[in-house]
């Protein structure tokens, strides 16, 4: 059995290596050539727990190898980036990506071959590429199938081993073809659906839990005004049988949450009102603590008659990993640059960023007057910062 995966970022390098130690002969396509080099040299150019060593013993083995181009394979799984174009009011899904990456394998399609799609979708994008294989010329029958992913990054090979996989074919075959490629390692249940309902799984899991952190946010805004502790109220609330209130923070971050609602929106603004103010709600929340910020800036120069040094701790969307994708720390780390603060970016999991004045966390301790707490670092919990300003909008319970 060989395998084609065309994209290898934080999905499609943790799922190519799973496959090739599973004994599946894989080719791992990507444009960055820089990422290629590092793959076939036994590396993972991205960090994960664990996927260091397993890239390690796949390429070693030879059943792993990375290349700018396609090859003639059974099994060919797209996993590129589906972001959306920035534009005024409801943001429009972008999925040139994954257009490029069905044109690319169109050429060395042979009979039987399986195509699956595991970048996360717009409902009907399934469709659209069988369309343009037919367009470019495909005359040979083939199985199309979507399967979208459902890991946490700083888990993901753990997960992508023992979560549930949601199979959507575009027909019966192409959805029982795709499992059977998926229960070479995966453990968990492996279900079996139309290729529309699995991309508005997809969707829909994501979208639920924005809905959630929204209110999680929302509440968070609401206490901050009512002076009332947020994260005691919420341990509260939660002692009833029947309440689970989610852990607010300074937004939502990540390529799913923080996209993932706008595809359905897009697709059906009329009926999608909650999940859009949902995801309106989660945006300014970032924005207001900017505000937070400027208003505690505000009072420092009033008492000091000078201007602070702020240290914001956590530039990652999430705790204890490196991603900065659609980070809601990162963005309001940049702005309170943009306002011509006196900022030192705190980030153990990156060694530098070419917008932001990185330092350790030793020199932000020794130096800095207002702590801003955005992300749930470990490397934060337990600091004691003596008696200057420390705004927790994280939960480290520092404040």
């Amino acid at each position: 059995m060989t395998l084609c995966i065309v994209g290898l970022g934080y999905i499609g390098l943790p799922t190519a290596t799973m496959f090739a130690s599973h004994g599946v002969t894989v080719v791992g396509v990507d444009i960055s050539q820089k990422a290629i080099d590092t793959i076939n040299q036994g590396k993972a150019h991205i960090i994960e727990p664990d996927l260091d060593q397993a890239v390690k013993e796949a390429v070693a083995s030879g059943r792993l190898k990375a290349q700018l181009n396609p090859e003639t394979c059974d099994y060919y799984i797209i996993c590129v980036p589906t972001p959306f174009k920035e534009q005024p009011g409801i943001p429009d899904p972008d999925i040139s990506y994954v257009l490029d990456a069905a044109e690319k394998i169109a050429p060395f399609l042979t009979e039987g071959a399986v195509i699956i799609i595991e970048s996360t979708s717009p409902v009907g994008t399934t469709e659209t590429v069988d369309q343009l294989l037919k367009e470019k010329g495909v005359t040979v029958n083939y199985h199309l199938a979507y399967c979208p992913e459902r890991v946490l990054p700083g888990q993901i090979l753990k997960e992508l081993i023992n979560n549930d996989r949601v199979v959507g074919g575009m027909t019966p075959a192409g959805a029982a073809k795709a499992a059977e490629l998926y229960r070479k390692f995966v453990t968990g249940k492996i279900v079996e659906t139309t290729a529309k309902t699995a991309e508005m799984c997809k969707l829909v899991e994501n979208s639920f839990r924005d809905v959630n952190i929204a209110f999680a946010n929302e509440l968070s805004m609401i206490c901050a005004k009512e002076e009332v502790n947020v994260w005691e109220l919420i341990a509260l609330a939660n002692l009833h049988p029947r309440v689970n209130i989610l852990q607010p923070g300074c937004g939502v971050g990540g390529h799913c949450i923080a996209v993932d609602p706008w595809f359905i929106v897009a697709r059906d603004p009329e009926n999608a009102k909650l999940i859009h103010q949902a995801r309106k709600v989660n945006d300014y929340k970032a924005d207001w603590v900017i505000e937070r910020v400027d208003k505690a800036v505000q009072k420092f120069v009033e008492k000091h008659d000078r201007e602070p040094k702020i240290a914001c701790l956590g530039l990652a969307f999430k705790p204890d990993i490196d991603d900065l994708r659609e980070s809601p720390a990162l963005h309001i780390t940049a702005a309170l640059v943009g306002k011509s603060y006196d900022v030192l970016a705190v980030e153990p999991h990156v060694k530098s960023h070419g917008a932001l004045r990185l330092v350790p966390l030793a020199e932000a301790l020794q130096g800095a007057d207002i702590f801003v707490a955005l992300v749930k670092h470990s490397a934060f919990k337990g600091i004691d910062f003596g008696d200057r300003l420390v705004m927790d909008f994280c939960g480290l319970g520092l404040s």
